[in-house]
């Protein structure tokens, strides 16, 4: 923290500086989850055996973390966390926040979870040009009134960042810096510029300059935690200006210029213009089944995956079917239909742990499959842990014999689509993938990403579900994903061996992989295989493809008839 300079103006400035961008730092912090976690587990009710053979609400797991636009309402949470964040400088009035509302309702952001506002974001917009006193805060911002505001300007101008320290380790900023780049993209914006600090220079201040210091962290051999997590967001520096704010002795005085670019920005106001990209970074992970001693074991394993997928800003992470099998092995050994009951019993700690990681790492989870008991039924059920901390599931539709012969498995009853913020998507649970109607029904309720979770035993098992996939992608113009278990689980009946090379399928054509896979896995080595999938790419090819197979069905010829609770569907 620096110390307070001279003046109300003056230590606005530093308040905004400091927020802007000490609080971009998402790293991880583990004592501030496990707290969060453990608030929130006082919060639910046991669940006991007896009711594990229910229907689990859901809900009792879900964060309901959102992001939206300011409210006046939010003003008491702004001056609380801001207190929280810099206890020694002088909050936002009333007054400037309604100046702000009034004047750029949509640049201003908040994140709210369970109902609380957690952390916040200010901007206005300004036309850019070398004369910009971009590093003069009071000019820009107005003191905060923003009433320098042009409704029509070309650049953001990002004038305060803060998170509730409560909060932090959720990676809320960039959310933040993500809403930014939305509207950006949204109203045609060329671009965002803030100031930043770097904290970490005073350490280094004896042996290097201030532009040797951030060469440095950019090259990733020094790490400074404001600078490092805004490279990270997507801004390039620009320039460095000394005596910017003496007071901030952690920074030397020093702030940076920082720019974000919006390659979708189109000069010309009156120009029609679409996306030319609209990427998805999916991670598919291999994952080596071992023995575990108990539920923390295999909670830190699935944590370091989920880690990973955090730190490549991946928008989807799959984890294989029935990778909770391993859980088996901390359990007495039973028969193997008893033993599937058994794993039930870890439902709502896996639960927990699924929805958690999925908010604190920013990062939507298709958590594989579990066996779960509901109306004392056996299910092998997939769950979807968006990152907005909200859970939906995808019953297995199709058992094989060996399911159900060795565990039981009783089939679910509907062809799911979910909504994300990446768009519609499909899970089939490894067999499922194996009969083409369960996909010509996702396609017709709009997925564009289908996520297969697999476990098979050997690579013929493993080719089936690789060549259906490859199939369904090129029938209803997909990606499809697939994701399966790897090693060995010792003396766990029908889960002994295991096979799998994870892959990301694109449809067959000349505008996309040449052999029509996006990326693939090394067989049977436990890895994480992440690719940028193009859905706009995807929405040409179906209208433009080579071929148009969904739209060249002979439905005067064939059809598939979908039966659902409220009717059926011819498809």
């Amino acid at each position: 923290m620096t110390t307070r300079p001279e003046g109300p103006h003056d230590a606005k400035h530093q308040t905004v500086i400091g927020q802007e961008t000490r609080d971009t730092n998402d790293k991880i912090d583990k004592d501030a989850v496990l707290q969060k976690s453990l608030a929130r587990e006082a919060m639910q009710d046991e669940v006991s055996a007896s009711e594990l053979t229910d229907e689990i609400d859901l809900s009792q797991f879900e964060w309901n973390l959102i992001v939206r636009p300011t409210r006046i309402e939010d003003y008491p949470a702004l001056v609380r966390i801001q207190n929280k964040c810099f206890p020694e400088m002088e909050t936002w009035t009333r007054q400037q926040i309604e100046s702000q509302l009034s004047r750029f309702p949509e640049g201003q952001f908040v994140v709210e979870c369970d109902g609380e506002v957690v952390a916040s974001s200010s901007s206005l917009l300004v036309n850019f040009d070398d004369n910009l006193e971009w590093h003069n805060w009071m000019k820009m911002a107005d003191g905060g009134f923003i009433r320098s505001h042009a409704p029509d300007g070309d650049t953001m101008y990002g004038i305060e960042i803060m998170v509730d320290p409560e909060f932090r380790g959720m990676r809320l900023s960039r959310r933040l810096y993500q809403a930014r780049k939305d509207l950006c993209r949204q109203r045609n914006i060329a671009r965002i510029i803030i100031g930043g600090r770097i904290p970490g220079y005073h350490k280094n201040a004896d042996t290097m300059s201030a532009r040797e210091y951030v060469e440095r962290v950019i090259d990733k051999s020094l790490y400074d935690p404001v600078l490092t997590a805004q490279i990270a967001n997507g801004f390039a520096l620009q320039g460095l200006i000394p005596n910017y704010l003496p007071s901030d002795q952690e920074s030397c005085g020093y702030a940076t210029f920082l720019e974000w670019k919006n390659l979708d920005y189109s000069a010309v106001p009156s120009r029609r213009f679409r996306r030319s990209v609209e990427l998805v970074r999916i991670g598919a992970v291999q994952y080596q089944m071992r023995a575990v001693k108990d539920f923390d074991e295999f909670a830190k394993q699935a944590r370091y995956f989920v880690d990973v997928a955090g730190d490549y800003k991946c928008d989807f992470l799959l984890f294989p079917e029935l990778f909770t099998l391993q859980l088996l092995s901390c359990l007495p050994s039973q028969r193997p239909g008893s033993a599937a009951r058994a794993l039930s019993e870890f439902t709502p700690q896996y639960l927990e742990l699924f929805a958690e990681m999925a908010v604190s790492f920013d990062t939507n989870i298709i958590g594989g499959s579990h066996f779960v008991v509901e109306d004392d039924t056996l299910y092998n059920i997939s769950y979807l842990f968006r990152r907005d901390g909200s859970i939906e599931k995808q019953y297995k539709l199709h058992i094989t014999p060996s399911e159900r012969r060795w565990w039981g498995v009783a089939g679910g009853d509907k062809v799911e689509v979910f909504q994300t913020d990446c768009g519609p998507i499909s899970i089939q649970v490894c067999y499922d993938c194996q009969f083409p109607e369960v996909s010509r029904i996702a396609a017709e309720q709009g997925a564009n990403l289908v996520f297969v979770p697999f476990n098979t035993d050997t690579q013929l098992g493993y080719l089936r579900v690789r060549l259906c996939a490859q199939a369904r992608a090129v029938e209803n113009h997909f990606y499809v994903a697939i994701a399966g278990c790897t090693g060995n689980l010792p003396f766990v009946e029908n889960a002994d061996i295991h096979y799998a090379q994870s892959a990301i399928f694109t449809p067959a054509d000349v505008t996309f992989a040449r052999d029509a896979i996006g990326a693939e896995a090394n067989p049977n080595v436990e890895m994480v295989v992440i690719h940028d999938v193009d859905l706009e790419l995807l929405r040409r090819h179906r209208e433009q493809g080579s071929v148009t197979n969904w739209h060249d069905r002979r439905r005067d010829l064939y059809g598939v008839r979908y039966q659902t609770p409220q009717g059926t569907r011819d498809i």
